[in-house]
């Protein structure tokens, strides 16, 4: 009997660390260190996400053949020399910052590496397998391409930064991957949106998608300024940034007083107020990426021929942009890595070692994806369910899906909003009916209900639907599947209501409260939505459950949003949702097939760790 090749893909020490794992090619665990530590982004070595990965596998360490990183940092660490020095004396204090951690933590990745693996396996370092490092932005193609359903396919990569490249395009065909072409820091897509979320008051890394969302209640009255002074785009959609308005290269903000100038004040301060001035903004900064992204896609086309597109990096994530992509864009099709971020870049880097570095061939239909529905993460049986809610002393009742699934729906139907916790967690940012929360899309006050009593988030932040994949077409302007609620289609003319003139004369926050649709919790003020298609195939139990609520109400569509409250990672475990749970204001909560009540639940002493685990970020 042939023995498995087995390779562990890892990315850590930046943000979102992660592990993959791969057996004889194919994905079998991949998971973000922060669902288990309950840090929101956690950057450390991912030892409970390798611990997972292994388990699920039934594997240890010294089974493992190649350990192999997304990133290069001795490239990196050159790129941080030589951008100081070309920016000398200008940033000297964030140098002395800077340096300390990289001697101490990131130079020597290699050494440290293999001392966490050791401390973790018990293994001496001389019996570890083989270390690899792969270059990131090679780490982000290979988890879009070799991950994707296509047999050929250009590959975009967009995001802050890597070792240099911020942008790259490559040419994946069988088994090969194949670099074109790069642009290189400071000039980055990632980073100038990151300026703007920044600018307006945002978490950097994290509050990109507040901005996006953001972007709708706002004129986009800014774009010839920013193309005026910021950003020179090039017709084929390559550009180049003043370096003069931005603070990122060697400083510890991302904008300066320059920027602050053109712009008419300084930063918004976190949690202030959002003003026109901020939606405005928002608008305009998502026009200019849009922009950038069809003309790079015409581009590509141009130059490689290529029917289908694959995407990763963060700016992969912008989904309105995709969106616009899927509709205008040249390519007969688009796929994008699920987790699109550094996250993601574990995956990467485990399968282009087995492509690339192990020359193993690949099969793709040009139809299935093989990220099995992105659900990779942990699951847990009937039995670690019941034991968490006996030690919770939580009543609850074990139901079977044939009883389960009408009473979750009714209560659905009737403004219940049910926390879910079904099947193993999903790999990358976003809540696919694994690990999230569930409402009513008709009801008008849900979203308001759901931000600020369940989610304790900002108010304007829309939700995304949830639908079955059979029904998209009678009630969104779109033909394709977005499974991994990564693209925004708009909500049919027949769904939509009618805006009176005093309704369309409303400016900013004011039109949160105008219902556009007949599912208005899930409809943006511009009409649209960010789509997650659900297949019977990859989440059944979703997939029934939509249809049973479809049942009563004519409508297939259900609120997803992620489980979890703002600042807080994306539950993984039973407790983990059962104390997110009754920290809410959710009423019905499902564990697999447990199905508990908020009335019958005991009161929850608040030991105060809660306030600190749920910090508002």
């Amino acid at each position: 009997m042939t023995k498995s090749i087995n390779v562990l893909g890892l990315s850590a020490y930046y943000h979102d660390s992660a592990a993959t794992l791969l057996v004889d090619g194919c994905i079998v665990a991949a998971a973000q260190e922060e669902r288990f530590t309950r840090k929101k982004h956690d950057a450390a070595f991912p030892a409970n996400a390798i611990a997972y990965c292994l388990d699920e596998a039934g594997l240890s360490l010294d089974d493992i053949d190649y350990v192999t990183f997304y990133d290069k940092p001795l490239v990196k660490f050159e790129r941080l020399l030589e951008t100081y020095l070309a920016f000398a004396p200008k940033g000297f204090r964030s140098f002395v910052m800077a340096i300390p951690i990289w001697l101490k933590e990131k130079l020597f990745l290699k050494v440290t590496l293999k001392r966490e693996l050791a401390a973790l396996s018990g293994l001496e370092q001389t019996d570890l397998p083989p270390l690899l490092f792969h270059e990131h932005h090679g780490s982000h193609a290979a988890s879009a391409f070799y991950a994707s359903p296509f047999k050929k396919a250009a590959v975009l990569c967009l995001d802050g930064v890597g070792e240099w490249a911020t942008s790259s395009v490559w040419l994946g065909d069988g088994s090969t991957l194949t670099p074109q072409w790069e642009i290189q820091f400071p000039h980055s897509l990632g980073l100038l949106y990151s300026a703007f979320t920044y600018y307006t008051g945002f978490k950097v890394n994290s509050g990109e998608y507040k901005l996006m969302g953001l972007a709708p209640y706002g004129e986009p009255r800014y774009v010839d300024l920013i193309k005026a002074h910021l950003i020179d785009i090039k017709p084929d959609g390559t550009f180049r940034l003043d370096m003069r308005y931005f603070n990122y290269a060697t400083g510890l903000t991302m904008t300066n007083r320059r920027f602050d100038r053109l712009f008419g004040g300084p930063p918004r301060q976190p949690e202030a107020e959002l003003t026109q001035r901020e939606m405005d903004i928002a608008a305009s900064i998502q026009v200019v990426t849009e922009e950038i992204v069809l003309k790079l896609a015409n581009t590509i086309l141009s130059e490689l021929g290529t029917e289908h597109l694959c995407l990763a990096g963060g700016v992969a994530l912008n989904c309105v942009a995709n969106g616009r992509l899927d509709r205008e864009g040249p390519f007969r099709s688009v796929w994008i890595q699920p987790a699109a971020g550094d996250a993601g870049g574990a995956l990467g880097a485990a399968l282009a070692t087995w492509h690339q570095y192990l020359d193993q061939p690949r099969v793709a239909d040009d139809q299935t994806d093989s990220m099995r529905g992105a659900y990779l993460g942990k699951a847990y049986d009937r039995a670690a369910v019941e034991s968490c809610l006996e030690a919770m002393s939580a009543p609850y009742r074990w139901v079977s899906d044939d009883q389960l699934m009408p009473e979750v729906a009714s209560a659905l139907a009737n403004g219940a909003v049910v926390g879910w916790l079904n099947g193993r967690m999903e790999f990358g940012p976003r809540a696919l009916g694994a690990r999230s929360i569930l409402g009513d899309a008709r009801s008008p006050k849900m979203q308001s209900v759901m931000n600020l009593k369940i989610k304790n988030r900002e108010s304007f932040r829309p939700f995304a639907p949830a639908i079955a994949a059979d029904a998209v077409t009678h009630w969104f302007n779109t033909d394709y599947d977005s499974p991994y609620m990564l693209k925004v289609a708009t909500v049919k003319e027949q769904h939509r209501i009618a805006m009176s003139d005093e309704e369309k004369a409303l400016f900013g926050i004011e039109k949160l409260n105008v219902a556009r649709s007949t599912v208005p919790a899930i409809t943006h003020v511009d009409y649209s939505a960010r789509l997650q298609t659900v297949h019977s195939d990859t989440n059944p139990r979703l997939h029934t459950l939509i249809k049973a609520f479809e049942g009563l109400t004519d409508c297939p569509i259900l609120i997803n949003t992620s489980f979890n409250v703002r600042g807080e990672p994306i539950v993984c475990s039973p407790e983990d949702a059962y104390r997110c749970f009754m920290r809410t204001e959710m009423d019905v909560l499902v564990l697999e097939n447990a199905l508990l009540l908020k009335s019958e639940q005991p009161h929850l002493e608040d030991d105060g760790s809660w306030k600190e685990e749920f910090q508002l970020d």
